[in-house]
Formats: structure tokens, C-alpha cells, sequence
């Protein structure tokens, strides 16, 4: 195990280059899962007819495929049909359409929890659905959320990893070109690798933490 010239100047800083498009990756694509999670979870707890069971079908679909699956037919199968992406923006597509449905689960089970005698007084008390399910059960539900929500963020950030496939420039894939200059920087490598994602999902851990203390 060569550390020394695994640690290198030149590749701390390809390393970091390759972490600032796992970040900006995850950030874009937790952004974009966090509001099509809840739209798709709130349209499915409403039970909207039609568009609450093609829902049903397209989250238990999407749950049940591998998340490789979905990058390889995203970068791979959909120029076959015209719609050709870089490799950032199928990554992207790809985290946001499985995560959105795994936050979309839950959502929906954070609404089903809040209790029904809340939803009744709502209505007795001149609030229409709409407005009960704003101003009453979406805040509660929420808060209730705030756990698994950071830990399905946590997930994203990991799942980043897998669109090395499609040679992404991010961590892994500047990691496995740095593996490749010589094989006894393979080690060093990827203890400095697992502790960038490590320093980063812990944050996120101790933010799920705190928010949980506050609003629970």
C-alpha cells in the first residue's frame, strides 16, 4: 500500500472534483425526488380516480426495479427512442424517478398516520379537504416524515455511486482512475473515499437528529 503517493496533491484534488459532482448530483436530484416524492404521495393518499391507481402501478413498478436498471435505460434505451442525455443529466433522471417513488411511500404512510378525529374537526369546523389537508395534515405529517426522509437522502448520496457505470466523472469513477495508475493505491484510495461519504451522510444523520428532536 503506497498512501503517500495515493495521498498525493494531485489526486486530493481530483478526488475532490470528482465529490463536487457527487454532491451537486445528489443535491439536484434530492431537490427534485423531495417535490415529485410528495406530489405523487399526496396524489395516491387522495385516492384521485384513475391517476391514484396508474400511480400505484408506476411506484411499485419503479420500487421493484434495480436502480442499475434504471441508469442503464436512461443513458442507454431512451437515445433509442430519441431522447438522448449526457451522462449528469441521466444520472440525474434516473435518482429522481427511483427515489421519488421510495419518498413517495413515504409521504403517503406519514399521512395515513395522522389520526382520523383530526381530520373530522377539520371538516366540522368549515374546512374543505383541500384545506384540511394543508393547513392540517401536511404539517403534521411532515414533521412525522423527518427522519426517513434524511435517511432516503442518505441513500441518494450512496446510490450516486452506482452511475460510475455510465463513467460519470464523480468519486468513485475519478477513484478507479486513480486505482488504475497502480494498484497499491487501491487501499489508501478507498479509505479516503468511504470517509467523504462518510463525513457527509454522518452530517446528514445529525441533522435528521436534530430536526427529529425539535419537531417530534
Amino acid at each position: 500500500m503506497d498512501f503517500i503517493g495515493a495521498y498525493s496533491p494531485s489526486h486530493i484534488i481530483f478526488l475532490l472534483k470528482g465529490f463536487s459532482v457527487t454532491l451537486l448530483v445528489a443535491f439536484i436530484s434530492i431537490s427534485l425526488s423531495f417535490i415529485f416524492g410528495i406530489m405523487i404521495g399526496v396524489l395516491r393518499y387522495t385516492k384521485v380516480p384513475i391517476i391514484s391507481h396508474l400511480l400505484a402501478v408506476w411506484v411499485e413498478t419503479i420500487r421493484n426495479l434495480p436502480l442499475l436498471l434504471i441508469i442503464f435505460f436512461t443513458f442507454f434505451a431512451l437515445p433509442e427512442i430519441g431522447l438522448k442525455l449526457d451522462k449528469m443529466a441521466a444520472a440525474i433522471l434516473a435518482l429522481v424517478v427511483f427515489e421519488s417513488t421510495m419518498l413517495s411511500e413515504i409521504v403517503r404512510s406519514g399521512l395515513n398516520s395522522i389520526e382520523k378525529g383530526q381530520i373530522e374537526a377539520a371538516r366540522s369546523s368549515g374546512l374543505n379537504y383541500l384545506q384540511t389537508l394543508w393547513y392540517i395534515i401536511l404539517p403534521q405529517a411532515l414533521r412525522r416524515m423527518v427522519p426517513p426522509i434524511v435517511s432516503q437522502f442518505i441513500s441518494l448520496l450512496k446510490d450516486t455511486s452506482f452511475a460510475v457505470v455510465i463513467s460519470l466523472p464523480e468519486l468513485m469513477n475519478h477513484a478507479q482512475i486513480i486505482n488504475g495508475k497502480n494498484i497499491n493505491y487501491v487501499i489508501p484510495i478507498f479509505i479516503l473515499v468511504a470517509l467523504m461519504y462518510f463525513t457527509v451522510n454522518y452530517l446528514l444523520s445529525l441533522v435528521s437528529r436534530r430536526l427529529e428532536n425539535k419537531y417530534i
